[in-house]
């Protein structure tokens, strides 16, 4: 299968490109930086150049495609302060893609995450029925509203921790900078509070499991880890850096922990049952704490 990989040079693309082309896949990745297309290329894919906001370009890509994994998101834009923005942008690029699928009945695997449904799920993990909310779940249902238009549309929630070597940029690593520059890693109140967990490579191989046979519809979960309590995920990050974990109030979060204050008092239990029996999924590297008991978040 010829498959277009949106964000294919990103942390969990760069799991992505390997394992479809392992797979027998080929891969055409969009990149937007020189340095982009020359990890593409090393890798393997076919280079495409341009970005999100290239639409037509998205929907020429698409069609010229047998499959498309949408990765990409403008973490850079959501983290600068304008969140707004890059769901903005992510809805107008499902849409385009969306335009070059319809009628097709090819795949079509896009992107969102276990925390949207944390509020529905409120007191109990979350599963693959449980609708979206939040700012990204527009995006998430333009996807998936592909199946009644004629393309084998899936959505892959992403547990707000994918960890492993690769990981660069996420919640861990912000974390543990935070935990370095304060000299104290922190939770919030008891720390009880619960976030579900991926190994990236596990992650990667449940795309590519939903390119080649996710039903239409269908909500896939990319959590290994049910729900690891935040204060667990802090007592490993202050191990490692070798600081105290230490509770702060709700008051004192924001000082604490920044943009992240949010995120580390959300409940977000969430079980892979469904999708495990769906498409045969079964996570086999390391769990999270296992992950931050090694030495690659801290080096």
């Amino acid at each position: 299968m010829r498959v277009f990989v949106t964000g294919a040079s990103g942390h969990i693309g760069s799991a992505v490109v390997p394992e479809l082309i392992a797979a027998g896949h080929q891969v055409v990745g969009l990149a937007r930086s020189d340095a982009s297309a020359a990890a593409l290329a090393a890798a393997g894919a076919e280079v495409r150049r341009g970005e999100l906001d290239d639409l037509d370009g998205l929907r020429a890509a698409a069609a010229a495609a047998d499959g498309v994994i949408h990765l990409a998101f403008k973490h850079d834009l959501a983290f600068s302060g304008d969140y707004a923005g890059a769901v903005a942008a992510d809805l107008r690029a499902v849409e385009a893609i969306g335009a070059a699928l319809e009628g097709t009945g090819k795949p079509f695997v896009h992107t969102s995450g276990t925390a949207m449904i944390a509020a529905t799920a409120r007191g109990r993990a979350g599963v693959e029925a449980d609708d979206s909310g939040g700012p990204r779940g527009a995006s998430e249902q333009a996807g998936l509203a592909l199946a009644d238009r004629g393309s084998r549309a899936s959505v892959v929630r992403l547990a707000p921790t994918v960890h492993s070597a690769l990981d660069r940029s996420g919640f861990v690593p912000s974390l543990v900078a935070l935990a370095r520059k304060h000299g104290r890693s922190v939770y919030v109140g008891d720390g009880a509070n619960r976030w579900p967990a991926v190994h990236t490579l596990d992650a990667a191989r449940l795309y590519r499991l939903a390119l080649e046979s996710a039903p239409a519809g269908a909500r896939l979960h990319a959590a290994a880890d049910e729900g690891v309590p935040f204060r667990a995920i802090a007592e490993a990050i202050g191990r490692g850096v070798g600081v105290p974990a230490q509770s702060v109030s709700v008051e004192e979060a924001g000082a604490a922990l920044g943009f992240l204050a949010g995120f580390a008092q959300v409940d977000n239990p969430t079980s892979s049952a469904r999708t495990r029996e769906l498409v045969g999924w079964q996570p086999t590297h390391p769990d999270l704490l296992a992950d931050l008991a090694a030495t690659h978040y801290f080096a």
